[in-house]
């Protein structure tokens, strides 16, 4: 179905007032659970072929949040729904004032290949719970997933309710020709940059969720064992093609060796000595994403990894020592394996590498010093941040997952989802007993033990 008439058919419907019944929007998301629990297998499967996902990182990483997040939406809709009554203005006395959840109408929803299953379908639950209608354009570089996808949302949805389009690039830009209610973009900022400038033609609302180079600083009082294994952990996750991954280590001088030994020795524990036949360690989308960065790691001080195959989309866990802050691996986030290491001596040199970069979407701050983490925690602004672990502020749905400036505008998860794609409509309802003359014409002269009255509320 051709993008334009897939847009009317779902405007027509939106118009029903269909999906504004919140059983309907129940008895869609039970659907959209069951369906996933009897493709489980082919999800594995498709992740695998895209990104040689394990089955457990899959279910840990994609799967598992999808089904949480239908959950959580199914357990809470119903008070999420309710018309909410809030304190009235003196200046309205008597009135009864409420905010009505209600949806925008048609949403456009553009996901990525990095986690091609959760980052797609994870939008969608928000949008459907609160009332609208969905396109979802997939990333065609994750086809096998994107393939499973469609599939899914064939099976639990009409048409004119959720929808897949699959396509490249061309195909995203004729649906950000169409007018639609809300987009929600996943991706990178330079792609974000054109999805608000498409969406600003008509003034349509948007959540861009995008990425940037995180930042990671170790100091002198952190664990180096237990920092080193969650730094991996975070890095090397999904062949480190996360948006919220350390982009790169700021280590205090005196640690650097110790940490950089201790990762090396903690990635052979994850992956063994030859992580190529690790079933753990994941490819590379991609060749031209293989050549961009295996293009990064040459003129660098390699301290671990390095080995490529470009059969095999296969980048080693790679670790580089002090490079150039002008050189290209420090110039753009790494989305990707590989993890430079920086240090410094004095606190005060951090903040001139840190604000080199945009904001970024992560931060993280490893160290016993409380008044130090508070420090970075205030010091800096970013999308969200964790002391003495990385990445677990995305696994928690009672946080709004978002970033800010160039990495990203608005936030979701959980109820944050909901409240993304619900316009909260306030509504007065007036008495029609009393009418206070004090706000109509002719004013008087003189006001003053009015003016008294209000200032005290």
């Amino acid at each position: 179905m051709k993008p334009d008439i897939l847009h009317s058919k779902q405007r027509a419907f939106f118009e029903t007032n269909t999906t504004k019944d919140v059983s309907f929007r129940r008895a869609s998301l039970k659907k959209l659970l069951q369906v996933i629990e009897y493709k489980e297998n082919e999800i594995y499967e498709a992740l695998f072929l895209d990104l040689k996902k394990s089955e457990y990182e899959a279910f840990i990483t994609e799967v598992f949040f999808v089904k949480k997040e239908i959950k959580t939406t199914l357990s809470n809709l119903n008070s999420w729904t309710k018309t909410k009554r809030v304190s009235g203005s003196i200046l309205n006395y008597p009135t009864k004032d409420y905010l009505i959840p209600e949806p925008f109408g048609c949403t456009l929803h553009i996901s990525p290949w990095n986690y091609p299953f959760q980052l797609a379908l994870n939008t969608v639950i928000g949008a459907v719970a609160a009332g609208n209608t969905v396109v979802l354009k997939p990333s065609e570089y994750a086809h096998f997933t994107s393939g499973i996808v469609n599939d899914i949302i064939q099976e639990a949805f009409k048409p004119e309710h959720v929808c897949v389009i699959q396509g490249d690039a061309q195909t995203s830009a004729n649906l950000l020709s169409l007018r639609w209610d809300y987009v929600f973009f996943t991706g990178s900022t330079n792609v974000g940059k054109i999805v608000a400038k498409a969406a600003a033609e008509n003034l349509t609302p948007y959540t861009l969720e995008l990425g940037g180079k995180n930042p990671c600083v170790v100091d002198e009082t952190a664990p180096i064992a237990l920092s080193a294994r969650r730094i991996v952990w975070g890095k090397y996750v999904n062949c480190g093609q996360t948006c919220i991954a350390p982009d790169y280590l700021l280590v205090h001088k005196s640690k650097v060796n110790e940490l950089t030994q201790a990762m090396a020795k903690e990635i052979k524990k994850s992956f063994g000595e030859d992580p190529q036949k690790s079933f753990s360690y994941g490819r590379i989308i991609n060749k031209k994403h293989f050549l961009y960065l295996k293009e990064k790691i040459e003129d660098t001080k390699v301290v671990h990894g390095g080995t490529t195959n470009e059969e095999d989309l296969y980048i080693e866990p790679t670790l580089i020592k002090q490079p150039d802050l002008d050189s290209a691996i420090m110039k753009e986030e790494n989305f990707g394996p590989i993890l430079p290491i920086l240090s410094y001596e004095n606190e005060e040199e951090i903040k001139p590498i840190i604000s080199r970069y945009e904001k970024p979407l992560g931060f993280y701050v490893f160290s016993k010093r409380k008044s130090f983490i508070k420090k970075m925690q205030t010091e800096y602004s970013f999308g969200g941040g964790v002391s003495n672990d990385t990445m677990i502020q995305f696994s928690n749905d009672e946080l709004p997952f978002g970033g800010v400036g160039h990495s990203g505008v608005g936030a979701y998860h959980g109820k944050y989802s909901f409240d993304t794609f619900t316009h909260y409509k306030p509504f007065v309802k007036k008495s029609l007993l009393i009418d206070l003359p004090t706000r109509y014409a002719p004013y008087p002269k003189s006001f003053k033990f009015l003016k008294k009255l209000l200032n005290n509320f």
